[in-house]
């Protein structure tokens, strides 16, 4: 990236992390197919093993890694090959996950985008409030056990944390988008988790499912315990893991970074996105009354400033977010929204210097 631009658009990806391009290097320097049966092939094994342990431990996860291409892949063997009647979501789910579950079941989302979930019978919660069958409505005892909740852990548009331990107490089978939450929050307790390297730091085209039981899914051939067919790209395998093991925890840094911008946006006629919900330091999205978010993304642009307007795997045709619908936004105000999203390089200065943009932007819309 150009030295003297601003980027601020590490939701969509971050930059590798210098640990993680000197792992992906040394393992392209010489490196055989991991299910060779020659020497060299072993050798590959064994380093590819060695990652999957240390992906495992630098996550804090007990259960199976397998690999995949990223997120989007193991959200797709998760939820097309699951053993399970019924897949229940909400609206406010990833693009990746809302196209594998078209005729899902949706569950009710609140004016801050946090999923309501389900009650278990004893806490006496409300049949109608959310994705059950007629027969389920009357008699309740019947809840979802056929059924795969899938939520993510964190909103990737708006920063929203979800109440994944509700879910849990509730008793419920349950898989995790954590793309947006891996490597900077502890994992959510979940039968079934996606990660994607490239949102911490490590390569893009790589990532994992986090499995507790392998008998969840349909096996489908091939490697990775027979759960994904291909070679293993194990470059990019040994840089996820290294870039795993540099990651600090830099989410107070980007708390007080973010609260620094949430008080300039404010105070400048703004709007933040979700403002009073738990959200990861990371992401915020903020509204500018007045001028479309087309607008403001080739302003910021021409400032020096990368910035996106929702998701990246949508906002290349700006359509109107989802998220924001199902939160209750109309289109109007919804169009006028772009997210930021920090990455451990972002300083106060970075803040400072958006802010200004913004904040002259926003008047000269006002006027």
């Amino acid at each position: 990236m150009a030295a003297d631009r601003l980027y601020l658009d590490h939701a969509a990806t971050t930059p590798m992390l210098p640990q993680a391009q000197a792992a992906m290097v040394a393992a392209m320097a010489g490196w055989a197919n991991p299910s060779s049966p020659h020497s060299d092939g072993r050798a590959a094994r064994a380093m590819l093993e060695d990652a999957r342990r240390r992906i495992a431990a630098a996550l804090g996860w007990d259960g199976h890694v397998l690999f995949t291409s990223g997120a989007s892949e193991a959200i797709a063997i998760a939820l097309t090959r699951a053993k399970a009647a019924r897949i229940i979501t909400s609206p406010v789910e990833h693009d990746a996950v809302l196209r594998v579950t078209r005729d899902a079941e949706r569950l009710a989302v609140d004016g801050d985008g946090i999923v309501l979930p389900p009650r278990h019978p004893s806490e006496g919660w409300d049949p109608a409030s959310c994705g059950m069958s007629d027969e389920e409505k009357r008699d309740p005892s019947l809840r979802w056990d056929d059924a795969i909740f899938a939520i993510q852990h964190v909103n990737n548009e708006t920063g929203v944390i979800q109440p994944l331990a509700d879910f849990r107490r509730a008793g419920l089978l349950l898989f995790a988008d954590c793309a947006q939450s891996a490597g900077k929050l502890a994992l959510p307790d979940a039968d079934m988790i996606a990660i994607s390297a490239h949102k911490f730091g490590g390569p893009p085209g790589i990532g994992a499912l986090l499995i507790r039981d392998l008998a969840l899914v349909e096996p489908s051939g091939g490697q990775e315990q027979g759960y994904r067919a291909g070679t293993e790209n194990l470059p990019a395998i040994m840089a996820m893991a290294a870039a795993l093991e540099a990651r600090g925890d830099w989410m107070p840094v980007a708390a007080a970074l973010r609260a620094r911008l949430d008080a300039g946006i404010e105070a400048a006629g703004g709007q933040i996105v979700a403002r009073d919900a738990p959200r990861l330091p990371a992401i915020a999205s903020y509204r500018m009354p007045g001028l479309s978010a087309r607008a403001q993304l080739i302003q910021f642009d021409l400032a020096g400033m990368s910035v996106s307007a929702g998701s990246a795997c949508s906002s290349g045709s700006l359509k109107t977010s989802h998220v924001l619908g199902a939160m209750g936004w109309d289109a109007a105000a919804a169009g006028e929204v772009v997210r930021v999203s920090f990455g451990p390089q972002t300083s106060a200065g970075d803040v400072d210097r958006f802010l200004a943009t913004w904040t002259a932007m926003a008047e000269r819309a006002g006027r």
